[in-house]
């Protein structure tokens, strides 16, 4: 199994939380957040970090296309 990863780098405010969280998925790349790789292991780290985003840019979908992340 793994996680699809979306970050709406329009609603991105660059804090960086997700980055600090969860280094092996996400990273900064001119003051927005991107994904490392596209696709993920599912990770509680992932998860962490998709429910502290202060702007709720990033979204995590499981293989049929259901989402994760984040959590409600």
């Amino acid at each position: 199994m793994t996680w699809r990863v979306e970050i709406d780098r329009d609603v991105c405010i660059g804090s960086g939380m997700c980055a600090g969280m969860a280094p092996a998925v996400f990273a900064l790349e001119n003051e927005r957040s991107r994904a490392v790789a596209e696709e993920i292991d599912p990770q509680e780290a992932a998860l962490d970090a998709a429910d502290s985003c202060p702007a709720l840019a990033i979204t995590l979908l499981d293989e049929d296309g259901e989402v994760v992340g984040p959590r409600p």
